[in-house]
């Protein structure tokens, strides 16, 4: 049976200590956005698989597990957005929503073939990637699953958390009648995490979509195909009790779901945990566009190596570094069609391009112990003279962390290969960022980057 849990979340004032759910739940949100959900989707989600999992039976550890894996089942969701893109030649981010939607049969995605791909390119762009998928969707689709699968799996890994929360997520979209990918297993072989997830998903999916009474039927019409009977019938009894679509719309869901993070009400969050949760997060952000792996984590290096010439002390450096890491986390909010464009952007497209500063700082601004990195990360594209986005700072409001991030991402940009131009050379990309000096680059991080690049630190 259903029960209304109230919020016991109260602000940690312990030093080294902080709600692990309510870092990560931060985080969840960049995932919603880079699978064009609604805010909160992970979050929902999240709170609809615990309650399925407390009305199981479950709790301690176990319990605990489920909870992370339904939390963070879309972690690797950007290792595919390119890919989607490529192949569905469209807005990943609208394409990955729209499917969310669909029936459970298989015409239902030739109807999405035939209704969503290409429907903004041009005719032969468009016919040829419809043809693509209807001599090869089979394949195409299980390298595309298999592949955000498998990433999540390995993130979550990289999180440290358990081997099950990491065969949870890599058993996200498998089926119960065998039907589901990359594997194909079915039955009690699916891990229960991952059966958790998916019905959890399916349902939010359909209520944010549709409302309470479509998320119900949707649940019940995947019940022994896509879905695990058993859990249907436990969602079922849950969702018919007082109180419990109230609930998943409070505005303070989060606060809820946090006071259910089983096991322990807080986790201690250390300084070397937290750079692990960083690094995790950049490979996150990298996997959004091939042309940007390893960008997060050697901007965050040469930032690092500029504000150790810079003589900055060690604590200093490693917000730094994580904010320099962490830097185009709102990137997972732009679609790919976007990113990978190789020519130049019109205004519109310029303008969501920008967009990702501000999402930056409103995803790290959420998550207390890493607030005082949320200005520094997102005002990396602020410029001295006050030409920059997103808020117009200059030399006067621009912090030198920013500057530092500022230079190394524009370095390490024009040294990588991107979809519009091939890599410079180090002395031309640095004869760019010096013709910049005292307008978008601070003089005295430039002088260092050229003293790091001579030194070869890099």
């Amino acid at each position: 049976m259903y029960q209304s849990r109230h919020s016991v979340f109260h602000q940690n004032d312990n030093y080294g200590k902080s709600r692990l759910s309510e870092i990560l739940g931060a985080f969840s949100y960049a995932l919603d956005l880079t699978e064009g959900q609604p805010a909160g989707h992970s979050i929902r989600a999240c709170w609809i698989g615990t309650q399925v999992a407390m009305a199981l039976g479950l709790n301690g550890d176990e319990l605990r597990d489920i909870y992370y894996a339904v939390l963070l089942k879309d972690l690797g969701c950007s290792s595919n957005a390119a890919r989607v893109t490529e192949m569905f030649a469209g807005d990943d981010r609208k394409l990955k929503h729209d499917f969310k939607l669909l029936g459970p049969m298989p015409e239902d995605f030739g109807a999405f073939v035939a209704s969503e791909v290409g429907v903004d390119a041009k005719a032969d762009v468009r016919e040829q990637a419809q043809c693509n998928l209807a001599e090869n969707g089979g394949a195409i689709m299980t390298d595309i699953i298999g592949t955000r699968c498998s990433r999540g799996a390995d993130i979550a890994r990289q999180l440290r958390f358990s081997e099950d929360v990491a065969q949870a997520i890599a058993h996200l979209d498998e089926h119960w009648d065998g039907s589901g990918l990359p594997l194909g297993i079915a039955g009690t072989d699916i891990h229960l995490g991952g059966r958790i997830a998916l019905l959890a998903q399916v349902a939010d999916v359909f209520y944010t979509a549709r409302g309470k009474d479509a998320a119900i039927a949707e649940v019940r019409n995947r019940a022994g195909s896509w879905l695990d009977p058993d859990l249907c019938s436990i969602f079922d009894k849950l969702s018919e009790a007082s109180g419990f679509w109230e609930e998943l719309a409070l505005d303070d869901l989060e606060e809820q779901l946090w006071a259910l993070e089983p096991a322990a009400q807080y986790v201690t969050v250390d300084e070397d945990y937290l750079d692990d949760i960083s690094f995790a997060f950049g490979r996150v952000i990298d996997a959004k566009s091939p042309y940007t792996a390893g960008h997060s984590e050697r901007v965050g290096m040469i930032a690092d190596k500029i504000a150790e010439h810079l003589g900055m002390d060690d604590d200093r450096r490693r917000v730094l570094r994580r904010a320099a890491i962490l830097h185009d986390v709102g990137k997972l909010g732009v679609s790919s069609a976007i990113l990978e464009k190789p020519g130049k952007l019109d205004p519109g497209e310029w303008q969501i391009m920008q967009s990702h500063a501000a999402h930056t700082t409103n995803i790290l601004g959420q998550i207390g112990v890493m607030s005082d990195m949320a200005m520094i990360a997102g005002s990396h594209h602020e410029r001295l003279d006050g030409t920059g986005y997103p808020l117009g700072l200059d030399e006067r409001s621009i912090a030198m962390e920013s500057r530092i991030i500022t230079v190394a991402d524009i370095y390490d940009a024009l040294t990588t290969d991107r979809p519009y131009r091939t890599a410079m050379s180090s002395e031309r990309a640095m004869a760019i960022l010096q013709s910049d000096v005292g307008v978008a680059v601070d003089q005295r991080c430039f002088e260092a980057l050229q003293t790091v690049v001579a030194g070869d630190l890099l």
